[in-house]
């Protein structure tokens, strides 16, 4: 007899970037590097800093800081971004339904985000948005680094450099305009898929899910 053929999969586990993916980060960012401005008494341009949104907080600081001081602002703005970034910021429409969505299904959803990781996860947690993991301080290609390590096979993002790390983790990229690229931009970049926002992010995962069975 004809063995029939296997309609069963593994639900994915998928992985999504934090900045301006699951959360509108920009004003409490904004409110942050003003308060770093203010206390180190160095000009930075806080609106155009959060137009940069994705990459290290490093490359961001050496726009206003001489390099050799760079490592100590970096602390210093970390030790006072849970005071002052948290409260300001909200989840973007569809991030707590997207998290939600891979849960119902049977996968697990983890965070991995260039943001330093305490305070990635005091966003979630204020937010109520819950992960089955939350691994920070990785950007770009070193993001693959954790999506393979907990079996990842698609990762959200917003950045080109989202992109870059999923490709890098043999992951599907799904790109979310929300950030500093249009879907045109991130259509260019090599996106798998381009989603307006994570509003749409349910009816895309029911229906990869079918398409891998």
């Amino acid at each position: 007899m004809a063995r029939m053929a296997s309609t069963s999969f593994s639900a994915p586990t998928v992985g999504f970037d934090l900045d301006m993916t699951l959360i509108d980060s920009r004003p409490g960012i904004r409110a942050c590097y003003l308060a770093l401005a203010e206390r180190t008494g160095t000009y930075i341009d806080a609106d155009l800093a959060v137009t940069r949104l994705g990459p290290p907080l490093a490359e961001e600081l050496i726009h206003w800081f001489p390099a050799d001081e760079v490592p100590a602002m970096a602390d210093l703005y970390r030790s006072m971004y849970p005071a002052i970034a948290i409260g300001p910021t909200p989840a973007l429409p569809g991030a707590r339904e997207a998290v939600a969505a891979v849960r119902t299904a049977g996968g697990r959803a983890v965070v991995v985000t260039a943001k330093h990781e305490p305070n990635a996860k005091l966003h979630l947690e204020y937010l109520g948005i819950e992960p089955d993991a939350v691994v920070g301080d990785l950007w770009a290609e070193e993001k693959a680094v954790a999506l393979r390590e907990h079996g990842a096979s698609v990762y959200v993002g917003d950045h080109l450099g989202d992109i870059r790390g999923a490709r890098a983790a043999d992951a599907l990229a799904v790109a979310v305009a929300t950030g500093p690229y249009d879907r045109d931009g991130l259509t260019a970049a090599g996106a798998d898929v381009v989603l307006t926002d994570l509003t749409e992010f349910p009816d895309w995962l029911a229906s990869y899910r079918p398409a891998r069975a």
